[in-house]
This record gives structure tokens, sequence and C-alpha cells, in this order.
């Protein structure tokens, strides 16, 4: 059985007015990503809400405050278990 072969369908190239809102993209307002590049494989991202982020201004500050709340964590822990 042979399959007989049709007319080529043309597929009409949609134009920027054709889409949605959210979907258009103004190219030249475009900003390079000033995150790109600064996040290495062994770090991790956290998000900070506004109220902590006031305190810790750059991520050298909250390191240093999470490394001091880990040492007394840690002291407490060997502590306990003696």
């Amino acid at each position: 059985m042979t399959m007989k072969k049709t007319g080529k369908s043309r597929v009409r190239a949609s134009t920027v007015s054709d889409l949605r809102p959210e979907y258009r993209f103004e190219y030249r307002k475009a900003k390079p990503n000033r995150f790109a590049g600064q996040a290495a494989e062994d770090r991790v991202v956290v998000v900070l809400e506004r109220d902590v982020a006031r305190v810790f201004p750059d991520s050298r500050s909250v390191n240093n405050a999470l490394r001091a709340l880990a040492e007394i964590a840690n002291r407490k822990a060997r502590r306990a278990a003696k």
C-alpha cells in the first residue's frame, strides 16, 4: 500500500505582534547578568530576607556570622556528649 503525497502545508512565521505580551522581549533594553560567573561550583546561593540582608550586607559578613554560630553549636554538642 502506498501513501499519496499531499501538498506541502505552509506554516506562517509568527511575527512579534502575534505573540502574547508576556513573550515579547525588548532585546535593546537587555543588560548583562551581573551575577553570571560569580557562583563557583563549590558555592551555594541563598536568598536572604530584607531584614537579614540589612544586617549582613555582603557574603563575608554572612559567612563569618554562620561560622561563629557553627562553632558555638559544635561546642555545645561536644559538652553534651561528655
